[in-house]
């Protein structure tokens, strides 16, 4: 028996009833009772390692990914706490997961005007849980067009990714860059580098005050070129706390400490909560002061990676090393390069720095 689809068998019919409710004591059941209609909000929700953000403006409502199979439960309750009763827009970046896997609940549970996902199916029991609520619901499916814009309250956000299908199922990510008065907010799912070069690629500006890290601070995203073109004042980002994955990346938020930008994360602040006025952007919380990546790296501790320094590297392999390091004395003759350069030019060759002596 697939419990799972019993509980949403079971919440459909108590969404029913509460339908039945609401219409006997004259409170439309789709209408959301925000706080405050005339400003933007931004709720990087804490689900742990994956990603749900929910966005309000102007009395409507868009979510952004659901979190894990295990945290569709705890959005719903989160959204029924901002008093969210319906949904315009429903973004399912990509069909992993910790992007997807509560979507199904949410569906469910909330009434929703548009559904966007990418034209990627994955054969997992996630994905088609998503696809039976969806064919359940009657909603269809509206695809990423690179340069669609939709409105959100007084809010406005356009599509940059994907523009085409790639192999890598992150790089499908439908990436939006949302603009509330003079405020930026990029939110980039779990795009890594090669969707990075096609968006810069793609004539749309994408300069932010907020910059929703890619792939929970993974090294694979956030590169310099695509940084540099977004310049942000502030970067969030979702994981949780001790993830098998290290995220967010040491070299990721060593990057953002070199170019000045505040970090939020999830994994030590819970869910973070940024309000625009339009001119200005405040946070529920300050900034994170601990630069300490997901396994336990303090950037602090990260080589200059513009100094010029001695390394060995295999040719073999692919991997570099310092002098004195083991594996550099061992490395056979035909395989061994010795060379002075800096650490950042070496890896854009295609080398991967020792994890024994971590050049």
């Amino acid at each position: 028996m697939n419990i799972k689809k019993v509980f949403l068998s079971a919440l459909a019919v108590v969404s029913a009833v509460g339908v039945f409710l609401s219409t006997l004591s004259g409170k439309p059941s789709t209408e959301n009772t925000l706080p405050d209609n005339s400003k933007l909000q931004i709720h990087f929700i804490d689900v742990g390692q994956g990603d749900s953000t929910l966005i309000t403006c102007g009395g409507e409502a868009m979510l952004i990914d659901a979190g894990e199979n295990d945290q569709g439960t705890n959005v719903q309750s989160y959204l029924e706490e901002q008093g969210i009763k319906s949904l315009k827009y429903m973004i399912g970046t990509h069909p992993d997961s910790d992007h997807i896997g509560g979507m199904d609940v949410i569906l469910y549970k909330f009434d929703c005007e548009t559904v966007i996902m990418p034209d990627e199916a994955k054969n997992t029991a996630t994905y088609r849980d998503v696809i039976d609520v969806m064919k359940n619901k009657r909603y269809t499916n509206t695809l990423p067009v690179v340069g669609n814009s939709y409105t959100l309250g007084d809010a406005e956000f356009t599509i940059l990714s994907p523009g085409k299908s790639y192999d890598n199922s992150n790089n499908n990510s439908v990436v939006i860059i949302l603009t509330h008065g003079e405020n930026r907010f990029l939110l980039t799912g779990d795009a890594q580098e090669p969707a990075e070069k096609d968006i810069l690629a793609c004539g749309i500006p994408i300069n932010a005050d907020v910059y929703k890290a890619g792939h929970h601070g993974s090294s694979t995203s956030s590169s310099d070129e695509f940084l540099k073109a977004i310049q942000p004042t502030y970067a969030v980002i979702s994981c949780g706390e001790d993830n098998s994955y290290g995220h967010p990346h040491a070299e990721v938020l060593n990057s953002f400490r070199m170019a000045g930008v505040k970090v939020f994360r999830t994994d030590e602040q819970g869910s973070i909560l940024a309000t625009s006025d339009g001119k200005t952007i405040t946070w529920n919380c300050s900034p994170t002061e601990s630069w300490v990546s997901g396994n336990g790296t303090h950037v602090a501790d990260l080589p200059d990676p513009d100094a010029v320094s001695t390394y060995v590297c295999n040719t073999s392999t692919m991997k570099f090393h310092t002098p004195d390091c083991s594996s550099a004395k061992d490395m056979k003759k035909e395989n061994r390069l010795e060379i002075q350069t800096t650490r950042d030019d070496l890896i854009q060759q295609g080398y991967e720095p020792c994890k024994g002596c971590k050049p």
